[in-house]
């Protein structure tokens, strides 16, 4: 038997049953990942494993410098076969890292390839999936058909202009390709080298001259507005922690002007101003009836030298440890205070938060809408098997589960869309497993329907992007 098989995962009789028979073929809303609009709406052909799969993994990355591996051969100059046989030479010894499951999860996926990857079969995959690549089946867009995605959310700044999303909404193409709006660069008050030039972008994406704080929250409600009629209906932040701090419309007008000026904000000042300007987001997103996200406790950039070589998102970012939920609680409590609570979903990336997290959701559901506060799913370093059973737990234990709304890839590879797949997995064996301990009724049309909604039905119904 290949390592990737009809029952990889499921250990139980009732837990092969929901999977195949209730899970396996429904398909994908993607409501949150990084693709890039770019290669979608141009199709991109891929030539190679190392384009498709290497390109800007930072997983992969972790892992191989990790295994001894220089970092020529993750991000430098070392050609794209040789950067791929280090990472074949790796893989043997990524047994029990969710790695070694997504890598021949997706090679059985994309290309049937059953062989372990390793030094010596590396060579072969590599040819045999270089042929395969030039078919239009494995195109950007032949993958996103493939894979039945209805519908999926890339993740845009405010200055983006869409261009691509607007060729892709004039396209026949069958997915919808949706953007969403990501304003963090306008809580960088603190350092002003970033926050000038991305608020002259801004004005000039928005034609508003930004001179005070009220251009700034024109510009970015005008934005706000465009992007609504591309489509948009969903919103993101990523967070070390909410923002509830007391403040008024005065006192961020002048950090805001302090900033312009190249003052950078103190700790207490930019707390502050990111306060007032998550509450005026929240406003918005509650106006136009949009789904706000949270992605929350990410230590982003702790190894200040590879920072400074290869910048962000290059894999030096790990699990931070805030203090979390109090904050968060005043965040939800304002907004709800205004009758301005949005639909939102809370992404943790601390399991020590789980339960309290999950909790929290409990205190802001208001009968308007199912599931209206949601305890999303594992992230990042939590989106493997036991990260995704803490957080199914926890939300089953202090929420309903049955309400959830699922996966999602956060990915920028289009290798990626077999999470979802190992997250059905990881579900139907979760409760497959209760059903044969009799935690659950011997009922599949009960267990079945949930396992259903949960990977499809859910997200549509609460996001209602088509």
């Amino acid at each position: 038997m290949s390592f990737i098989h009809d029952d990889f995962l499921l250990t139980t009789t009732a837990a092969r049953r929901l999977y195949h028979e209730y899970a396996e073929g429904e398909p994908i809303l993607d409501y949150h990942c990084h693709l890039s609009p770019k290669d979608i709406a141009e199709d991109r052909r891929f030539r190679n494993l190392f384009e498709i799969w290497l390109e800007g993994d930072h997983y992969k990355w972790r892992a191989m410098r990790a295994d001894g591996v220089p970092e020529r051969y993750c991000t430098g100059d070392a050609e794209p076969y040789e950067k791929f046989m280090a990472w074949s030479r790796t893989v043997p010894r990524t047994l029990r890292n969710p790695l070694y499951h997504w890598t021949h999860l997706e090679l059985k996926r994309y290309f049937g390839v059953d062989d372990l990857l390793n030094e010596a079969t590396a060579p072969s995959i590599w040819e045999k999936t270089k042929t395969l690549l030039a078919t239009r089946d494995l195109s950007a867009r032949g993958i996103l058909k493939r894979f039945q995605l209805r519908a999926l959310c890339t993740t845009d700044d405010p200055v983006d202009d869409l261009s691509y999303h607007r060729r892709l909404a004039a396209s026949s193409f069958e997915t919808r390709v949706y953007p969403a709006y990501r304003p963090d660069m306008c809580l960088n008050v603190h350092k002003p080298e970033l926050f000038c030039p991305w608020v002259d972008r801004l004005a000039m994406a928005s034609d508003i001259a930004i001179v005070k704080l009220a251009d700034l929250l024109e510009a970015l409600r005008k934005r706000h507005d465009f992007f609504h009629s591309m489509g948009c209906r969903l919103s993101d932040h990523g967070l070390n922690h909410c923002f509830a701090e007391p403040c008024t419309e005065s006192e961020a007008a002048g950090i805001f002007d302090r900033a312009r000026a190249g003052c950078a904000a103190s700790a207490e000042e930019h707390s502050k101003f990111a306060s007032f300007m998550m509450l005026f987001f929240g406003r918005l997103d509650a106006e136009k009836g949009w789904t706000k996200q949270l992605h929350l406790c990410a230590l982003r950039n702790a190894n200040t030298r590879m920072h400074k070589r290869l910048g962000p998102d290059t894999g030096f970012d790990s699990i931070g440890d805030w203090p979390q939920v109090e904050a968060l609680g005043r965040y939800l409590d304002l907004l709800d205070q205004e009758n301005a609570l949005p639909k939102l979903i809370i992404y943790n990336l601390n399991p020590v938060h789980n339960y309290t997290f999950a909790a929290m959701t409990g205190n802001f559901q208001d009968g308007s809408i199912p599931g209206k506060i949601q305890f999303g799913s594992g992230w990042w370093f939590l989106d493997q098997k036991e990260g995704m059973q803490w957080q199914l737990n926890a939300l089953s234990n202090v929420g309903l589960l049955s309400r959830f709304i699922g996966m999602l890839t956060d990915s920028r590879s289009f290798m990626s869309f077999p999470r979802h797949e190992y997250f059905r997995r990881v579900l139907c064996d979760l409760i497959g497993s209760d059903m044969e301990r009799g935690e659950l009724p011997n009922d599949y049309e009960l267990a079945g329907g949930m396992v259903r909604d949960i990977c499809f039905n859910n997200a549509r119904n609460y996001l209602k992007l088509f």
